[in-house]
């Protein structure tokens, strides 16, 4: 298989995936249905998810300036408002082309800041770490909370726990040798791989190394809490969702946020992940869509709309770089 072929495989299949779940939940779905949905989300309260909308934009804030917390231990320190616009574009990035946001934050990074690719994509590889340890950190207390809800759930949709875990096991171990395999390797191409891997550990080592810890956890809490607020505030759009409790809705933001991983932004499979989740505490499957429809809707808008601001200021405010 060609280079070509597999770079148009990678950003085609998931896109036609995401629309193949749009004409999906389309289909299973009554004109009578069909129209509870569209009259639940034009009518959304536009108070609501304005709110949404504004803490969806602080947590995009927040990063940015944590980001600087992870540059400054390697000397650098970009402009706040340009870590803001390069974080906007890279989610905007991630709509089209799957991951591509990160290789194009880093590489704005360079262009703007003068920071090393692998440094800087380093710092993002940490984040990400860190983004992936607060998410088994929410679904542990989401689990801890809901612990037979859930487990009857999976067990319902036939899902293996077991087996689950023995292939994360193997890929970690797989890492690992992978790993060695290369320190040891003299090529050429080696060499250079391992002085990439070199600059990208520098990056995220910074973690140890930053002086200001304390608000750096800060900035990490309240990214995640501003992302499970932006998704709260959206069940007072719906008048079934309303009583849900906060446990009960932490399900949903658990079921949306592996959602939002499979496909490019979510789309197409986001409502139906998370109309799934409330629909184990007996929402319909009407309210359960509109809710997701909603939430996912309001946040594409932003990202669309601020990342192509970002991509139109950004050269601007640095024309002179």
């Amino acid at each position: 298989m060609g280079k070509s072929l597999k770079k148009f495989l990678k950003i085609f299949v998931p896109i036609a995936f995401g629309l193949f779940l749009v004409w999906y939940s389309y289909n299973s779905t009554t004109p009578e249905e069909r129209k509870e949905i569209i009259h639940y989300i034009s009518n959304a309260s536009p108070f609501w998810v304005s709110i949404s909308v504004i803490i969806g934009i602080l947590s995009h804030v927040s990063r940015a300036i944590r980001w600087n917390y992870l540059l400054e231990p390697m000397g650098y320190k970009p402009k706040i408002i340009n870590n803001v616009f390069i974080v906007l574009i890279s989610y905007f990035a991630n709509l089209g082309i799957p991951r591509s946001g990160e290789f194009l934050r880093a590489t704005a990074l360079t262009t703007y800041e003068g920071v090393p690719f692998e440094k800087g994509f380093g710092t993002i590889v940490t984040e990400r770490v860190i983004d992936l340890l607060m998410l088994l950190l929410i679904i542990m207390v989401t689990l801890g909370l809901q612990t037979d809800i859930i487990l009857s759930f999976l067990e319902e949709k036939g899902v293996n726990l077991i087996g689950a875990a023995g292939i994360l096991t193997v890929g970690i171990v797989g890492l690992f040798i992978g790993t060695y395999i290369i320190r040891r390797s003299k090529s050429p191409f080696a060499n250079k791989l391992k002085s990439f891997l070199n600059g990208l550990l520098d990056g995220v080592l910074s973690v140890f190394k930053m002086k200001k810890k304390w608000p750096f956890i800060f900035h990490t809490l309240f990214i995640w809490a501003a992302y499970f607020g932006m998704f709260w505030v959206i069940k007072y759009t719906v008048t079934e969702t309303i009583p849900l409790s906060l446990s009960e809705l932490l399900v949903g933001f658990v079921f949306g946020a592996f959602a939002m991983s499979t496909t490019n932004g979510g789309i197409g499979l986001y409502p139906i992940a998370v109309s799934a989740a409330l629909g184990i505490y007996g929402i319909s499957s009407v309210s359960g869509d509109a809710f997701g429809w909603i939430m996912w809707i309001a946040q594409t808008l932003m990202v669309v709309i601020f990342g192509t601001i970002s991509f139109i200021v950004l050269p601007l405010l640095n024309r002179n770089r």
